[in-house]
């Protein structure tokens, strides 16, 4: 099948078992909402996909092939891209460093300024912060950064870490916009890792529900929405 497809992932930190069978899968062009508490796995489950950590078992293919074992930079390469909660921005760098980072592998100058002129189409308001540092930002300047730097990398299928945390209500809304834009536009696959359960649910097309390290629901996002059991014990109201 092409698109993503993860079977019994396991994850373990010496004798911390933090994945248990993890299993789902995601079409080419959908979005999965990851959601569960804090101390889930969430942030773990990416950082398997994305090479960060290393899985103990089980398997996951992107288009047919396995992932699970490569290099991070491969990865990017071969059109995965990470965008991880807090730490995907050098704040020490210019907008427009950070964002020319995101092509670097590629050594097409004029492609990746490009994709860096799409980006500010897409975040107007980097164009406006381009000479200033990246710590200077606001928080949801900075998450805007972060997407886009993954994006001059011109990925296929996007891992996204928590982008909601830390923002504004006003923020939270128009981040959770530009995702489900992007992927309605792109044709991006994207996983997207939450606690803001119902925001993420209301642009998936499906959830995954995680306690404890181990799957305890997953379908389409409709189908979790509408659950009154689920609804109580995981997705707040």
């Amino acid at each position: 099948m092409s698109g993503l497809a993860v079977s019994e992932l396991a994850v373990s930190h010496g004798a911390i078992v933090a994945l248990r069978g993890i299993s789902f899968s995601v079409q080419v062009g959908q979005l999965a909402a990851v959601i569960g508490s804090n101390g889930a796995g969430k942030t773990t489950l990416l950082r398997a996909l994305s090479g960060l950590n290393k899985a103990s078992s089980g398997s996951a293919q992107w288009n047919e092939r396995e992932i699970l074992g490569a290099r991070p930079d491969a990865l990017v390469r071969s059109g995965i891209s990470h965008v991880s909660e807090g730490k995907s921005v050098i704040p020490e760098l210019s907008v427009r460093e950070n964002l020319v980072l995101g092509g670097i592998w590629r050594g097409d100058k004029s492609d990746t300024n490009a994709a860096i002129a799409e980006v500010v189409e897409l975040f107007p308001i980097l164009g406006q912060r381009m000479s200033q540092s990246a710590d200077t930002l606001s928080g949801g300047e900075r998450q805007m950064l972060a997407i886009g730097r993954a994006l001059v990398s011109r990925p296929k299928l996007m891992l996204l870490d928590e982008p909601s945390l830390g923002l504004a209500p006003i923020v939270i809304e128009q981040i959770f916009a530009t995702i489900d834009q992007l992927r309605r536009k792109l044709g991006l696959t994207v996983v997207l890792v939450e606690q803001n359960a119902m925001s993420a649910l209301e642009i998936a097309d499906i959830g995954v529900i995680i306690n404890l390290g181990e799957v305890v629901a997953s379908g389409t996002a409709s189908e979790l929405i509408d659950d009154p059991a689920l609804r109580a014990a995981y997705l707040g109201y």
